[in-house]
């Protein structure tokens, strides 16, 4: 039996800009599940200073991992929050709780990996549409949006 494999690589060069440039942060979609066929994303995750993050939450059908790049990220772990510098890495399963911010003066940058590959870009786009259009959410259409993301607030 012979195999030749595919020529089925994807490229994205350095100098490709983000695809979310909010106020306080900017995020590249390295990968898209629609890329891997589904089987990962990878964000760069992109913070100014203070810009904070999500409150604690979790995902009922993926994992996230985050990987710090530079600068320090406050990261969450379900049950403490510890500072995390470059290098540092952190992984939670399906339903683990967890969160991130940069609560510091400096800018930091993380990877955000979650498998399976999860259409996550949609949320954040969607979620920045959401903000810049002024419109508010009830509290009964934000849990029915974040539900419809796979995201559930602790």
């Amino acid at each position: 039996m012979s195999f030749t494999g595919e020529v089925t690589a994807t490229y994205r060069p350095t100098g490709t800009p983000p695809e979310l440039n909010r106020p306080t942060v900017t995020s590249k979609f390295l990968a898209t599940g629609a890329t891997t066929d589904g089987h990962f994303g990878l964000f760069q995750w992109d913070m100014n200073p203070q810009a904070g993050g999500p409150e604690a939450h979790y995902h009922k059908t993926f994992s996230e991992s985050f990987y710090v790049l530079d600068g320090q990220v406050r990261l969450y772990d379900g049950a403490s929050w510890v500072t995390a510098v470059k290098g540092d890495y952190l992984y939670v399963p399906p339903n683990g709780i967890h969160a991130f911010r940069n609560d510091s003066d400096e800018p930091a940058s993380m990877l955000i990996l979650f498998a399976p590959g999860a259409p996550r870009e949609r949320y954040f786009l969607e979620l920045a549409e959401i903000a810049t259009s002024g419109r508010q959410l009830s509290p009964e259409e934000y849990r029915e949006f974040l539900a419809g993301h796979d995201q559930y607030q602790v």
